[in-house]
C-alpha cells in the first residue's frame, strides 16, 4: 500500500478559540498572553501584519491594546483544550488512524484513500471542522509525515492553495522543497540550520541532495530518517496511542511575589495534586518528586536564591494526599525566610503503570479507599471544573496564582459560563 499522510494544523489556534465565542474579532488583531499575562504566544495574521512578533512582552504592546486596536486575551487553557478534543473528534470520522501530534496538529493516515479525489477529499475535512467546530485549519497532504508538514507549510502561506495542499506529483513536490527554508523544516532546529546554512545547504531540497553517509555522520540516524521522509520514504509511522510521559512536571511564575511559607506551600501543593491528576489521566504512578522555588533572577536588587529537594516515595503512588504529604516535606526542607519567591514547581519521575506498583511490607497507606477518593475527584473535577474539591493544604484565597487579567469564560465546560444568546 502506498503512504498518504495530512497534517492537519489549526490557524492561530489560541486566537481562533477565543473568535468562535466573539465573531466580532474576525479580521481583527488578536494575541494570546502567555502565563501572568507576560509575553505574546499566539497571534492572528492582522496581528502580524502590525509588526507584533511571536513572544513580544506586553508591556511593548500596551497602548495598543488599551486603546483597542489589539485584542489581547490570557491563557485559557481549560478552553483551549476542550476545543482542540472537539476538533480531534472530528477528524477521527475521517479516517480510523489518526496521530494527534499536539493540541492544534494531528496527522491523519490516508493511505487507503488513495483511490479518491484526495484535494476534494481534504478539503471536505477542512469544511468539516470549520462547520462544526468553528476552528479554521489547513491541511498539507503528501507521502511521508515530513513532506506533510512543507505542505502544511506552504498551504497556510499560499493565497492560492487557499488552505490545502496535495503534494504527490514529484515536479510539485521538488519545487515545494526548493521554496521551503532549511530553517522550516520540521526537525531541522536552529543549531542545525545554521551548521547546514554554513555548508550552502539553504533549502529543503539541498538536504534531499546530500549523501546519507553525510547525514548520519553530521546529524546521526534521525537526521537520516529525516533525509528519506524528505525524499518521499515514509520511515516515521502514526503513534496512534500516545506513549506515557517519562516526567511530569507542573511549575508556575506567581501572579505576585510570595514571601510567606503557607503561600508557598499553597501554590506547590496544587502543583503537586496537578501532577497527580495527570497521572492518573494516562494510568502511571510515580516514585520519585522534585520541589523546587527559586527567586525572581531578573530583580537585581532582591537577594538571591534557589532551592531543591527530590523524595524517594516508599510506594509509587498518583494520589493527591500522598504526594502533596511528600511535596510538602521537600518544601519545608529547602523553604528559606526573608526571600521572596517568583516560582515553585513540582516534578514526579520514575513513573511507572499502576498494575505495576510493588507494595511496602511496611505500608500502612489504604490503597483502595485513595483510589475511591481520587476517582470521586476527577469525576466532580470533569463535572464541575477544577478547584471545586481539593485537599485543604491547597487553601482557598491562592492570592498568588497567576495574573489573568483579560481571561475570557470557559465557554464550552462550565455551566455557569456558557453563552446567553437573545433572540428578539
Amino acid at each position: 500500500m502506498t503512504s498518504l499522510y495530512a497534517l492537519v494544523d489549526c490557524n492561530s489556534f489560541y486566537c481562533s478559540c477565543e473568535r468562535v465565542f466573539n465573531p466580532a474579532l474576525n479580521h481583527r488583531p488578536v494575541v494570546v498572553l502567555s502565563n501572568n499575562d507576560g509575553c505574546v504566544i499566539a497571534r492572528t495574521n492582522e496581528a502580524k501584519e502590525l509588526g507584533i512578533p511571536m513572544g513580544e512582552p506586553y508591556f511593548k504592546i500596551r497602548n495598543l491594546v488599551e486603546s483597542g486596536q489589539v485584542h489581547a486575551f490570557s491563557s485559557n487553557y481549560e478552553l483551549y483544550g476542550d476545543m482542540s478534543d472537539r476538533v480531534m473528534e472530528t477528524l477521527a470520522r475521517f479516517t480510523p488512524n489518526i496521530e494527534v501530534y499536539s493540541i492544534d496538529e494531528s496527522f491523519l493516515d490516508l493511505g487507503d484513500f488513495y483511490g479518491r479525489d484526495i484535494f476534494e477529499y481534504a478539503s471536505e475535512i477542512k469544511r468539516t471542522v470549520g462547520k462544526w467546530t468553528g476552528i479554521p485549519v489547513s491541511i498539507g497532504v503528501a507521502p511521508t509525515k515530513a513532506l506533510a508538514k512543507v505542505a502544511n507549510k506552504l498551504a497556510k502561506k499560499s493565497r492560492k492553495a487557499n488552505g490545502v495542499l496535495v503534494l504527490t506529483n514529484p515536479y510539485h513536490l521538488q519545487k515545494a522543497l526548493e521554496a521551503t527554508k532549511i530553517e522550516d523544516v520540521w526537525g531541522i532546529g536552529g543549531q542545525y540550520a545554521r551548521f547546514l546554512r554554513k555548508r550552502g545547504i539553504n533549502t529543503a531540497y539541498d538536504f534531499t541532495q546530500l549523501s546519507e553517509n553525510w547525514v548520519r555522520q553530521h546529524m546521526t540516524v534521525v537526521g537520516v530518517r529525516l533525509l528519506k521522509e524528505l525524499r518521499g520514504e515514509s520511515c516515521l509511522e502514526l503513534e496512534e496511542v500516545t506513549p506515557p510521559k517519562k516526567g511530569i512536571c507542573t511549575s508556575r511564575s506567581f501572579g505576585k511575589k510570595v514571601n510567606s511559607f503557607d503561600e508557598l506551600q499553597e501554590a506547590t501543593a496544587s502543583y503537586a495534586a496537578k501532577c497527580a491528576r495527570k497521572l492518573r489521566q494516562q494510568k502511571s504512578c510515580a516514585n520519585l518528586i522534585t520541589v523546587f522555588a527559586h527567586t525572581n533572577s531578573f530583580s537585581e536588587n532582591e537577594p538571591q536564591y534557589y532551592g531543591s529537594k527530590t523524595i524517594a516515595l516508599p510506594v509509587a503512588t498518583s494520589s493527591d494526599i500522598e504526594l502533596i504529604h511528600y511535596a510538602d516535606i521537600a518544601l519545608k526542607a529547602i523553604y528559606r525566610d526573608g526571600y521572596w519567591y517568583k516560582k515553585s514547581g513540582v516534578i514526579v519521575t520514575g513513573i511507572i503503570p499502576e498494575d505495576n506498583i510493588q507494595l511496602g511490607l511496611l505500608d500502612t497507606v489504604d490503597r483502595e479507599k485513595h483510589a475511591r477518593l481520587m476517582g470521586v475527584i476527577d469525576g466532580m473535577t470533569d463535572r464541575f471544573g477544577r478547584g471545586k474539591v481539593k485537599v485543604a493544604t491547597q487553601g482557598l484565597d491562592n492570592s498568588w496564582q497567576l495574573r489573568s487579567d483579560y481571561l475570557s469564560p470557559c465557554y464550552t465546560t462550565r455551566i455557569g459560563e456558557i453563552q446567553t444568546v437573545y433572540v428578539r
